[in-house]
């Protein structure tokens, strides 16, 4: 009998996609939380509001990255002809986000 899981593509760099998405998504949600927080108290204590604005940068960052993430972890796991492009631009955008953070 043929269910709708047997079109699905489960191998290790599928998982390893669904696992960068978590971590994307994970980070890309805290730091939400956090803006939201420091936001919050800002007129309490003028040193979180400063920071606020470096972390919507993180955040806009991140939630490209889980968007891209996303993608491309759907595109594979269908198999779909289409799914190289989300992962080099995955790809790109971790090692750019790398590069950017690192130096």
């Amino acid at each position: 009998m043929l269910t709708k899981t047997d079109d699905l593509n489960f191998n290790p760099f599928t998982v390893l996609l669904g696992i960068i998405l978590g971590t994307v998504f994970s980070i890309t949600f805290c730091t939400c939380i956090v803006a939201f927080v420091f936001w919050y108290l800002g007129d309490e204590a003028p040193r979180l509001a400063a920071e606020v604005e470096s972390l919507v940068e993180i955040i806009q960052i991140f939630l490209v990255l889980t968007a891209f993430s996303a993608v491309s972890f759907i595109a594979t796991l269908k198999s779909l002809k289409w799914r190289y492009f989300p992962l080099t631009a995955l790809w790109l955008g971790l090692l750019l986000t790398g590069y950017y953070y690192w130096p």
